[in-house]
């Protein structure tokens, strides 16, 4: 390739998914604002680039996996850039929606700190190996020094690459999910080959080999020699296979003390899409809880966590499909006539059909916590014109070096 077919370009901003972006639209991957690269343009996309003057917040990337790993966006940043960023990718969401509102300093979890992640793990001539996918590419990079994952993570590499070997087809990898948990390593795997008896056996000696707590295959359970419990409050709760957990203990914490800050004293709490019990739980340290999510299972471990539990307020659960069915103004007002607070921590959707019920209840207090600044904006706009005060917000990064963002945020009536 010749110097004459490359295109040269200054970057304007970085886009929500941490790419930057010159005019045109041009997105060049792992690029900052005020930088001038030259490239090769297929399409709207830029490659084979060269950075021509770098930015003062560009750094040395930390991890040696970061060229050709897929798993993190802006390790090229520095923390002091990625997290007024974060910040601001939320104050604009909110500007966009002519609302304004104090934010708390950013909380962002320390390295080696995720404990919980999905690998993509593959048969090859001399083995096996467990990675993640490069940057849109099918092409695996197996990750021994990894500077995301928890330490025990980064150990059961091994053990995902003996799964493959023993269950992987040649022509498919596997996905295999590894959680820590108090009891060891949680371990589903997807993709596999059919259970059969001889697979079975393989599979009962790998658990053993391995020390794992529970061990999950597609949708059944091969063995659980140990409960694989995580710590929510002061409750011990067991999550079905696969079940949502925030990515870090640090940012657990972080959005759990958010949500208490914004229940305040309140003594009856409707927690809306409660999961497994991440806030339900600690708030029924000193308030009733009432629990809503669609997912059985989930309610189920919450609720068999409550029960073991010692010193806990009483916690009541409901399955309910919150997007097809939502507290309707006649259950919240009901709810409102006991309950003084609410908690929501819907998907990245946001949760429209319910926040427009929650407006028109105007419980006093409500909780919000989000994985999207977009759809939380929208929201929150709902809010406030139904009277809501938009308190403060409280960006969480706990997807170190990613272009993801959360918050948890604080409404009250004016």
């Amino acid at each position: 390739m010749t110097d004459a077919a490359r295109t040269t370009a200054t970057i304007e901003r970085l886009g929500h998914q941490g790419d930057g972006i010159a005019p045109g639209p041009i997105y060049v991957p792992r690029t900052l604002p005020g930088e001038r690269v030259t490239g090769v343009l297929e399409g709207q996309n830029m490659t084979d680039i060269r950075i021509e003057d770098p930015s003062e917040h560009r750094v040395q990337a930390p991890c040696r996996h970061y060229k050709s790993c897929g798993g993190c966006q802006l390790q090229h940043v520095s923390d002091e850039f990625v997290a007024q960023w974060k910040v601001e990718i939320v104050r604009n969401a909110l500007i966009s929606r002519k609302l304004e509102t104090d934010f708390r300093p950013i909380q962002t979890s320390p390295t080696h700190s995720r404990r919980r992640a999905t690998l993509t793990v593959k048969r090859t001539k001399k083995g096996a190996m467990a990675g993640f996918h490069g940057r849109a590419s099918d092409v695996i990079t197996a990750i021994p020094d990894c500077h995301l994952l928890a330490p025990e993570l980064i150990a059961a590499l091994p053990m995902a690459e003996d799964l493959a070997l023993i269950g992987a087809s040649r022509k498919a990898p596997l996905s295999v999910t590894i959680t820590t948990s108090q009891a060891g390593l949680d371990v589903l795997v997807k993709n596999g080959k059919p259970l059969d008896g001889p697979l079975r056996i393989q599979m009962a000696q790998a658990v053993d080999r391995h020390s794992l707590a529970r061990l999950t295959w597609d949708d059944e359970l091969l063995a659980m020699e140990q409960s694989p419990t995580q710590a929510f409050g002061g409750a011990n709760v067991c999550p079905p296979p696969g079940a949502f957990l925030q990515a870090t203990p640090e940012g657990e914490s972080a959005l759990v003390a958010a949500v208490r800050e914004g229940v305040g004293d309140a003594r009856r709490i409707v927690d809306l899409f409660a999961g497994a019990g991440t806030f339900s739980l600690p708030l029924a340290q000193t308030a009733e809880v009432h629990a809503v999510e669609g997912e059985r299972e989930m309610m189920q471990a919450l609720e068999l966590g409550w029960r073991k539990a010692q010193g806990l307020k009483k916690v009541t659960t409901e399955t309910r499909d919150l997007f097809r069915n939502p507290l309707l103004v006649e259950d919240l007002r009901q709810f409102g006539k006991v309950y003084d607070a609410v908690v929501i921590d819907p998907p990245r959707a946001g949760a429209e059909a319910q926040i427009a019920q929650l407006a028109k209840a105007k419980l006093p207090l409500i909780s919000y916590v989000s994985c999207n600044p977009v759809t939380f904006a929208r929201d929150a706009e709902v809010l406030v014109a139904a009277g809501y005060k938009l308190n403060w917000v409280q960006v969480v990064d706990q997807f170190r070096w990613s272009s993801h963002t959360e918050l948890a945020a604080s409404f009250s009536l004016t």
